[in-house]
């Protein structure tokens, strides 16, 4: 018989391996060359100021109620300190609030006012789903301003590409307001090296490793823990630990290990959300215990992976049964968390849509479309031979999916948003607003998409005492757009939104005009004007011009 030392390290070592076939090439050591740029110090944005008032704008304050408006807003520094009403839609603003003998709130010496008649207010977005590189992206900067360009001003990183180190040197620096950056919540992958600077995982081997693993991470001051599934002891031990140790937990459950767990398995050993959906079809399955997969497939392939991942969904119980509601209605009870991301892959349905989008163009850096173009090496590359047959069942796959989360969402459930950015023709930012767009279609109202983008992303990061609504005492994290988001989600696109005008004339219109964080205000649009110039920059020094693939 083996000794138990060596039975472990064959496990360790088999557990190695199944990561390696996860496709996330970064969850192997990286040299310092390659562990991803730091943001320089800011030099963007204007504030905090002892009063910041926004004069004259309409409210969409996160929590699901209709807007409001006008209203002047007043920050003090870094807190919404009032929000008053100060006219009648329709009419001139006057000196009065309305229904009040008191003048409007007065701008001090150094105060800062900003007119925003006829523009709305919503809370910070929140990205429950990124990663800020290393592999194929070309510094943080970079990515940071798209966010911020898109209202995005806090994100949960979920793995630590560049190792614990660097993301929580990046967090605190964003903390300060040290970097032109959203706040950062950093969730680690399950198992990486927490020593030193790189991102090595190595899975423990054991239900008292994980626990080990899991105290040393919260020692390191990290925020949550990111797992892609473990055997049932190791995975339970983790996630009790990590609820003593008061850590997030969330979860993409790998096809390599949902077998043993499934979303359901998982909610009931205490992990708060589920990315994406993998394990949550699994748990449906009414007439089967694995997924149909074809006999000659192999994960390590990825379009056999994706492939049959678009029709996984249509293998579940079917929607109103009694295996739907039940596990629909346990999930609810447990105030489990769903982060869809159904952006990621949308070009699994659509790959021309996705491969085409206009942003690419100006705002796409050459590595990162060197890294999206047909690969059998890069993860998220899968277009190997991507037929009209793939693409339909995606589409299926789709609605059954929509399905689900609307119902969970009607329900009762908590449902959030996230882009997973830097794969499958998925830029950042961008995606972000595109995912907003995708809860739409999947049936939310867009008062309840906004929702999940806000006060339901606080929740979930338990900082919504703070954050989430634009509510007298929270932190002045706020987006203000020159048009009605909720009449056209898709005006808050970097690249705006086509408007035919009475005249006849081709306009855009749109886009987010400012980013507020801790009451510092960024010019949106001088932020996407930056990563341009990047873009520009980095296409001149390689010679370089998007082309499509296999096209000369």
């Amino acid at each position: 018989m083996r000794s138990t030392s060596t039975s472990c390290l064959r496990l360790a070592a088999i557990l190695s391996l199944m990561y390696s076939l996860i496709g996330w090439q970064f969850a192997t050591a990286q040299k310092a060359d390659n562990i991803m740029q730091k943001a320089p110090p800011r030099a963007e944005g204007e504030g905090p100021f002892p009063h910041l008032i926004l004069r004259g704008v309409t409210l969409i304050d996160g929590t699901g109620a209709p807007p409001v408006g006008p209203v002047d807003i007043v920050i003090e520094k870094n807190r919404i300190a009032k929000i008053v009403n100060v006219g009648v839609p329709g009419l001139p603003l006057t000196d009065k609030i309305a229904g009040s003998d008191q003048g409007r709130p007065k701008a001090q010496t150094g105060d800062k006012e900003i007119d925003l008649t006829g523009m709305y207010v919503l809370p910070g977005f929140i990205n429950a789903h990124v990663h800020i590189g290393p592999i194929h992206s070309t510094g943080a900067e970079y990515i940071y301003k798209l966010w911020l360009g898109h209202g995005i001003t806090t994100i949960r990183e979920v793995w630590g590409e560049s190792g614990i180190k660097w993301i929580i040197d990046e967090r605190e620096k964003s903390a300060r307001s040290e970097i032109t950056a959203p706040r950062i919540k950093a969730y680690i992958a399950f198992g990486m090296d927490l020593k030193g600077d790189s991102n090595e995982i190595t899975q423990p081997a054991s239900a008292d490793a994980a626990r080990k693993w899991v105290d040393g991470l919260a020692d390191a001051g990290a925020d949550g823990i990111k797992f892609i599934g473990a055997p049932p002891e190791v995975f339970q031990a983790a996630l009790d630990e990590a609820k003593k140790r008061h850590l997030g937990t969330c979860a993409h459950l790998s096809q390599t290990f949902v077998a043993r767990a499934n979303t359901l398995d998982a909610a009931r050993w205490g992990l708060n959300s589920m990315e994406h959906w993998y394990g949550l079809p699994e748990a449906l399955f009414d007439d089967r215990t694995v997924q149909n997969f074809p006999l000659n497939y192999n994960y390590a392939n990825e379009q056999d992976r994706f492939g049959n991942a678009g029709r996984l969904w249509m293998q579940a119980a079917e929607p109103g049964s009694p295996k739907w509601n039940e596990v629909r209605d346990e999930l609810v009870k447990r105030d489990f968390t769903i982060d869809p991301t159904f952006t990621i892959y949308e070009a699994s349905r659509d790959l021309m849509r996705a491969r085409r989008a206009e942003w690419h163009e100006q705002y796409t850096m050459p590595d990162l479309w060197k890294h999206y173009t047909p690969s059998r090496t890069d993860h998220g590359s899968y277009w190997f031979y991507w037929t009209t047959e793939d693409e339909v069942a995606w589409k299926h796959n789709y609605q059954r999916w929509m399905e689900f989360i609307n119902d969970f969402k009607n329900h009762g459930g908590r449902v959030t948003t996230g882009e997973d950015a830097g794969f499958i023709y998925s830029l950042y930012g961008f995606g972000y607003i595109r995912e907003l767009e995708l809860l739409r279609e999947a049936g939310f109202h867009p008062l309840e998409v906004f929702r999940s983008a806000t006060l339901n992303g606080a929740h979930l990061l338990g900082i919504a005492d703070q954050l989430g609504t634009v509510e007298v005492g929270k932190l002045a994290d706020l987006v203000v757009v020159p048009v009605n988001p909720l009449e056209n989600i898709s005006a808050l696109y970097g690249t705006g939104a086509i408007k035919l005008d009475e005249n006849n004339v081709v306009s855009r219109v749109g886009g987010v005009r400012y980013t507020i964080k801790d009451g510092i205000v960024y010019d949106a649009p001088k932020l996407l004007a930056d990563v341009r110039k990047m873009v520009e920059q980095a296409k001149q020094k390689e010679k370089f011009e998007i082309k499509q693939p296999g096209i000369q």
